[in-house]
């Protein structure tokens, strides 16, 4: 799971839950792969993505100090953090791992990279 799928799942869906958001993100066994640096792709993702969880997700990749707590104002200005975020979103690969919801503590499997994010019958 790519990280920046990672700013995108909730556990919404949950009954009685509000928020479901962020996820606490817990990684087990991570990979590295290297993909094209594209900055207008990373230009045009940041839009759509809540900067708060992509700090957490740095943190929880041990890159604390490459990604700034608040989203700087000229981003595409700044070629290195544009690097920075490509790397975080784009190649960290989360292969184990799992996601909490922040309100109900049901926890959510990576495995092999792919986040389960099914509900029981009971749960809807």
């Amino acid at each position: 799971m790519k990280l920046s799928t990672y700013n995108f799942l909730t556990s919404k869906a949950i009954k009685g839950v509000k928020v479901g958001y962020p996820l606490k993100l817990t990684i087990t066994k991570k990979d590295v792969v290297e993909s094209e640096f594209n900055p207008a792709f990373i230009e045009r993702l940041l839009p759509k993505l809540e900067w708060s969880t992509v700090h957490l997700a740095a943190q929880a990749v041990d890159l604390p100090d490459d990604i700034p707590a608040e989203q700087p104002v000229n981003i595409a200005g700044n070629a290195e953090l544009l690097q920075k975020l490509h790397h975080l979103l784009m190649e960290i690969d989360i292969v184990e791992g799992q996601l909490e919801c922040p309100e109900t503590g049901r926890v959510f499997p990576i495995t092999d990279g792919i986040p389960n994010m099914l509900l029981n019958e009971y749960e809807v």
